[in-house]
C-alpha cells in the first residue's frame, strides 16, 4: 500500500466553531468517554419539530448549511477541525454533514507521555440514532492519534454515516463510492518502520495526510458500535484509496464491535498495523476485498459475515486479503502481521476467472483462522484460499475446524500446493465439503450480492476449536462460521441490506 499525502489541505470552515481544548490532557481508559454536550446538545427550550418538519437550527458548534430531503431536515455541519469535546446529539429534524478533510484533534505525536507541542485533542461522541452524510469523494471523518470517536449506538437504533445521494433517495443497489468515509489513526505498532529505541515509527495513513505508529499496543482512540458505514470507500490515486474504515495502528484499547460496511468502492475494512481487536464485522458489496489487513497487524477479530458482489472486472478481490508488509525487509527480522480470526462466514464473488480467491495470504502473513466457513457461489472460477509466497509459508499460519466449499479449494497455479499443505496441516478442516448455508429470510433477493450466510447441516458437523485457548479476546462458541442457526440473529435490525425489505 502506498502512503501518500494530500497537497493541500482543505480549509476549516468559516461557520465552524473552534471547541475549547482539552489541553495536554490524555485519555487512557477505555472506560472514559463520557465528556458532557461539549456545547452540543441543543438545550431543551425550543420544542421538537413535529415529525417530517425541519429542525429550526442546529445546536452550538455546528453551522447551519440549509435542509435536505425535500427540506424535512436541518442539515448542521461539523466544523472540519474538531479540538476538544464536541456530541452529535440525538435531534428531531435534524441529520449532520461532513464536507471535506473532517479532523478530530491533531497529531499528538508516538508517545502519549510527549504529546507534540501545540498539538490538540479532540474527543468526538455520536448519539445512538445520528446520521451523518458527506457529497464527495475528498469528504472523510479522521481521528488523529492521541484523540478518540465514541460513536456508539444501539441494535435498535444505529449510528449511520452515508451519501447525500443515500439521504436523497437516488442510491441504488449497485452505488458505492460517494464519499470517502472513516479513518482511526493511533500509536499501536506497526510495519513500515521496524520498532527500535527510541520508537519513531511513524507512517502515512493510505488515502491521506495523517500519521500513525508508536510503541502503544493498548492505545484507546475511542469506541465504534452498532454503526454502519455505507456507500463510501474512494481512490485518489491508482492504489492509494479510502476504504469504508481505515484503521492505523489503532490499539487493543479501542472497542469496535458490530460494524457494517456497506457497498465501499475499494475494501470494506483496511487495518494497518496495531493491535486493535473487532467483532460482529458485517461486510456486504465491496468492490475489492472485504477484510484487508496489512503491515503488521496483531490482533483479533470474531463473528464476521463477508458477502461479496460480483466483479467489474478481473481484479484479485478476496473476502481476506492478509498481507505483512515490507516484504523488502528480511523475515526473520520483520514485524510481521499476526492476525487471529474466529467465527467467519465468507462467500465469494461469482469470479470469472481464478485469478480470484476467497481467502488470500501473502507476504509472510502469520494468521491463525479457526472455527470459519469460506464458501464462494455455484460457478464461480475462484479458488477457497491461497498461501501466495514462500514467505507466509515459512510463517506457518494456522488453520483448524475451517470449511471450505468453492469450486476449487485452492487457488490453481503455483501456489496450489503450498495453499494445501498449509491447510492440511490443521486439525478438522474440511478442503472440499459442499456448502449447505442459507439466506436469512425466505425470497431475500439483494442485486449483485450473495446473501447465504447462516449454518447449515454440512457446517454445523464440524467440531470447533477452542476459541478463548487460541486467543484471549475470543469467546467460547459450540459451532463454526459467523451465524449458527437461523435462531441466531446478532447481525439484525442494526444492519442493511441483508433482509427482504431491509434495504440500504
Amino acid at each position: 500500500m502506498t502512503g501518500f499525502r494530500l497537497t493541500t489541505l482543505l480549509a476549516v470552515s468559516a461557520s465552524a466553531l473552534t471547541l475549547a481544548a482539552c489541553g495536554s490532557a490524555e485519555v487512557a481508559s477505555p472506560g472514559e468517554g463520557d465528556f458532557g454536550d461539549g456545547g452540543g446538545g441543543g438545550g431543551g427550550v425550543t420544542p421538537p419539530p413535529a415529525p417530517g418538519t425541519p429542525a429550526a437550527d442546529c445546536p452550538t458548534g455546528f453551522a447551519n448549511v440549509g435542509l435536505i430531503a425535500g427540506n424535512t431536515l436541518r442539515v448542521c455541519q461539523l466544523p472540519q477541525q474538531i479540538n476538544g469535546a464536541l456530541t452529535v446529539p440525538l435531534r428531531a429534524g435534524t441529520i449532520y454533514s461532513i464536507t471535506g478533510r473532517t479532523a478530530v484533534g491533531t497529531d499528538r505525536g508516538v508517545d502519549p507521555a510527549a504529546p507534540i507541542a501545540g498539538s490538540e485533542q479532540g474527543i468526538l461522541t455520536i448519539e445512538a440514532g445520528v446520521r451523518i452524510f458527506a457529497s464527495g469523494g475528498s469528504d472523510y471523518l479522521l481521528v488523529n492519534r492521541g484523540s478518540q470517536l465514541f460513536a456508539e449506538g444501539t441494535a435498535t437504533n444505529p449510528i449511520v454515516f452515508t451519501s447525500r445521494q443515500n439521504v436523497e433517495g437516488t442510491t441504488t443497489e449497485s452505488s458505492q463510492g460517494q464519499w470517502g468515509g472513516i479513518v482511526l489513526a493511533g500509536r499501536a505498532p506497526q510495519a513500515n518502520c521496524q520498532l527500535t529505541a527510541p520508537v519513531t515509527c511513524t507512517g502515512t495513513v493510505e488515502g491521506t495526510s495523517a500519521f500513525y505508529g508508536g510503541n502503544t499496543p493498548s492505545d484507546n482512540s475511542g469506541r465504534l458500535r452498532y454503526v454502519q458505514i455505507k456507500f463510501s470507500g474512494f481512490e485518489i490515486s491508482t492504489g492509494n484509496e479510502l476504504q469504508g474504515l481505515t484503521m492505523a495502528g489503532v490499539g487493543s484499547g479501542t472497542t469496535v464491535d458490530h460494524i457494517q460496511v456497506y457497498n465501499s468502492s475499494d475494501d470494506g475494512i483496511e487495518i494497518f498495523g496495531g493491535n486493535v481487536n473487532l467483532r460482529h464485522i458485517v461486510i456486504n458489496g465491496a468492490d475489492d476485498d472485504g477484510l484487508d489487513t496489512d503491515t503488521g497487524w496483531r490482533g483479533g477479530a470474531q463473528f464476521g459475515i463477508v458477502t461479496q458482489r460480483a466483479p467489474g472486472s478481473t481484479s484479485r478481490s478476496a473476502g481476506f486479503e492478509f498481507s505483512s508488509a515490507p516484504a523488502s525487509v528480511p523475515l526473520a527480522t520483520r514485524y510481521v502481521s499476526r492476525p487471529f480470526i474466529a467465527n467467519w462466514t465468507l462467500v465469494g464473488r461469482n469470479a470469472p476467472t481464478n485469478a480470484h480467491t476467497v481467502a488470500h495470504f501473502d507476504t509472510g502473513n502469520d494468521a491463525t483462522v479457526i472455527n470459519s466457513v469460506f464458501t464462494s457461489v455455484a460457478g464461480s472460477a475462484a479458488g477457497c484460499l491461497d498461501i501466495a509466497d514462500a514467505d507466509t509459508v515459512t510463517s506457518a499460519p494456522a488453520f483448524n475446524s475451517v470449511f471450505m466449499s468453492c469450486g476449487l479449494s485452492f487457488r490453481p497455479g503455483g501456489t496450489a500446493a503450498q495453499s494445501g499443505a498449509v491447510f492440511n496441516a490443521g486439525t478438522g478442516n474440511t478442503p472440499a465439503g459442499t456448502s449447505t448455508l442459507t439466506a436469512p429470510g425466505a425470497g431475500t433477493s439483494i442485486s449483485n450480492q450473495v446473501l447465504t450466510f447462516i449454518n447449515g447441516a454440512n457446517e454445523t458437523a464440524v467440531t470447533p476449536a477452542n476459541a478463548p485457548a487460541v486467543y484471549p479476546f475470543f469467546q467460547a462458541t459450540t459451532y463454526i462460521g459467523a451465524v449458527q442457526n437461523a435462531a441466531d440473529t446478532w447481525y439484525q435490525g442494526w444492519t442493511c441490506g441483508l433482509t427482504a425489505g431491509a434495504t440500504c
